[in-house]
């Protein structure tokens, strides 16, 4: 783990489970203080317990119940964290949803939900902390895209272009923070094993395409060069070194596809 992140304030969203509850879990290993964010309190509650018991010390992992595409609630929540917790450093905007189905079936409610949450619910919480961080004059912003933000998948046009929105949103804040020494970069991981997209995903193709569920795992694993799909531990690992470690690196969105994804 990364010592340059010591008692620094890191807010992780979607982090109640899978890759967001390993990021989390990576920064507080870190010694970071972290706020996690999610919809899902319940799960959200009990993911924050269980690492502050691994860490022995509650007081640095913190629970925030936030609807992220809710503005207004998140610059009242990320006031409430930097009064908890002190100004915040670093922000991983994980929290998204997924959703598959022909173009033709798309509606006007469906991708409103996938761009509220995707595209503006990530703005939104760079808005938030980054006011403190160009106040600060340091800070570090992961955003999250998709493989499908560079090249759109079959059943997911919606998705793919508020993924493609979320690398043009890096890029552009990317310039606008450089002279606050504030980095933002975005992570594009490919279909992640362990993850609550990787079932939903898994169960659409089993429906839609009539497969069996070995079947649609081979599918996709016979399209990576490297032979397997994304784990969560290759994307914490990423993630915390851009946080800890990469100074000099921003507006960069970062394939972790086993080679799938090569641009």
């Amino acid at each position: 783990m990364y010592d340059t992140l010591k008692d620094k304030v890191c807010v992780v969203t979607g982090a109640a489970g899978g890759i967001g509850f390993g990021i989390a879990r990576a920064l507080s290993r870190s010694q970071a203080k972290v706020a996690m964010i999610d919809i899902l309190d319940d799960t959200l509650q009990n993911s924050a317990t269980e690492l502050g018991r691994e860490i022995g010390d509650s007081q640095r992992v913190r629970a925030y119940r936030l609807d992220i595409t809710d503005r207004d609630a998140v610059m009242a929540c990320f006031a409430g964290i930097a009064k908890d917790l002190g100004d915040i450093y670093g922000l991983v905007n994980n929290a998204g949803v997924v959703d598959q189905r022909r173009f033709e079936d798309i509606t006007p409610e469906q991708i409103d939900r996938i761009m509220r949450v995707n595209v503006n619910g990530t703005l939104w919480c760079c808005q938030a902390a980054g006011a403190m961080m160009k106040n600060a004059k340091a800070g570090r912003i992961v955003n999250f895209s998709s493989k499908s933000g560079k090249t759109g998948s079959a059943l997911m046009a919606h998705y793919s272009a508020a993924k493609g929105a979320v690398i043009s949103l890096t890029h552009a804040l990317a310039f606008e923070l450089a002279p606050y020494n504030v980095t933002v970069n975005c992570i594009c991981p490919g279909i992640t094993a362990e993850t609550g997209v990787w079932s939903h995903v898994s169960k659409s193709y089993v429906d839609n395409l009539k497969l069996g569920s070995e079947e649609v795992i081979k599918k996709f694993t016979a399209k990576i060069p490297l032979g397997r799909l994304t784990c969560i531990d290759d994307v914490v690992e990423y993630v915390l070194f851009l946080m800890a470690r990469a100074n000099y690196c921003t507006g960069q969105s970062i394939n972790i596809t086993g080679g799938r994804e090569v641009h």
